[in-house]
């Protein structure tokens, strides 16, 4: 403190500046709701019970599935395994990494903006939600057409290391939606926290990168699932063509077919009405005119509700693909249809070897043993 009459020259008094707060990534809008209402909307128990459900269900479809595996000798149902052990294990990965954020969030209520200014977590989490979404649709439109391969065309396919070439498909499938995900990184769209504040997604907005990948993923994925309503149908409409006739029957193996059919028909079903909501929901925000999103980055009140519905929708694809293995196996399909009974795999070939009729079959027997 400076006194009057002191000889010493006083210092200028120093103002210490406040601190000011890092700039904020690009991941950030307005998403007007308080803490209070937050903890009423994202419960951890329900989010950790969901996930729980969720990994439980895979791992015991995965459980099942190794073993089917190991008793299988068809060369056809080995690859299907193959891309069903993909899509389970797909939708294992994708419970237990977007699981992981969603539940911490919702224990610890974290600010986002302050755990993650620069949007690392949320880039990460956006690609993960893009990538664990798209790939069990296109897994499933892969399934779709390598069984109206091997229905339809029998002899085209090659002899050499079907599951091999079942997992570089399931490898290129996962490269693909990878790619996908990995765009608005680069630059094109943008991933932001959603409402309620607890998960990353990609933006609803009307900038041109906004609208291009909204429209990309959304396209992307509703042609999957058309394409995979096409194949089935073909392939349904020729099992039922084959199996009318009854030498055909016996030549074919008919329960392998019919349990493959009924799992990827499961399959497609449960994509269909999980998925098509979300990305026709997307599909008429992003094309909407005037555009939803307001100029401050702020999206209506009704508009992220039912963007977090279809969200909860969509994600129950990840519980219900492995059901659908689960359930409609060889076992289970026999109880509900007794006249599927476990028949010896034959070649679709037929043999050429001559039949000798049950009536002479024990003359026969008698002559070869004299001989």
């Amino acid at each position: 403190m400076c006194l009057p009459g002191k000889v010493d020259p006083c210092p200028m008094p120093t103002i210490q500046n406040a601190s000011t707060p890092a700039p904020l990534g690009p991941c950030f809008r307005p998403v007007n709701i308080s803490k209070e209402e937050r903890r009423l909307i994202a419960s951890p128990w329900f989010a950790a019970t969901f996930c729980l459900v969720g990994l439980a269900s895979n791992l015991l479809a995965l459980a099942v599935l190794a073993g089917a595996r190991r008793a299988n000798s068809y060369r056809a149902r080995s690859s299907f395994l193959t891309f069903l052990c993909g899509l389970v294990l797909t939708d294992f990965l994708g419970l237990f990494v977007t699981g992981s954020v969603v539940v911490s969030q919702h224990a610890t209520l974290f600010d986002w903006a302050g755990t993650d200014p620069h949007c690392h977590l949320c880039r990460f989490m956006g690609v993960a939600m893009i990538f664990f979404g798209l790939s069990p649709l296109l897994l499933g439109t892969a399934m779709a057409a390598e069984r109206f391969v091997g229905i339809n065309q029998p002899f085209s396919r090659q002899a050499a290391a079907p599951q091999r070439r079942a997992w570089a498909t399931v490898g290129l499938v996962w490269a693909a939606s990878f790619g996908l995900g990995l765009l608005p990184v680069v630059g094109l769209g943008r991933y932001t926290v959603q409402y309620p504040g607890s998960w990353c997604f990609l933006t609803l907005g009307s900038e041109v990168g906004d609208v291009t990948f909204g429209l990309l993923f959304a396209l992307l994925g509703t042609f999957s699932v058309g394409l995979s309503f096409i194949f089935n149908t073909i392939s349904v409409v020729t099992l039922c063509r084959v199996y009318h006739d009854r030498e055909a029957a016996r030549q074919r193996p008919r329960d392998s077919e019919v349990e493959m059919m009924a799992q990827l028909l499961g399959i497609m079903i449960v994509a269909t009405v999980c998925w098509m909501p979300l990305l026709v929901f997307i599909a008429q925000t992003v094309l909407q005119s005037p555009p939803v999103m307001l100029p401050s980055g702020q999206l209506p009140r009704p508009t992220e509700h039912l963007l977090l519905i279809y969200l909860r929708v969509a994600t129950w694809n990840q519980i219900l693909d492995p059901w659908v293995y689960i359930l409609f196996r060889r076992a289970v399909l026999k109880r509900i249809y007794p006249r599927l009974t476990v028949r010896p795999v034959r070649s679709s070939i037929p043999s050429l070897d001559p039949v000798i009729p049950p009536s002479l079959q024990p003359k026969c027997s008698q002559e070869l043993r004299l001989q």
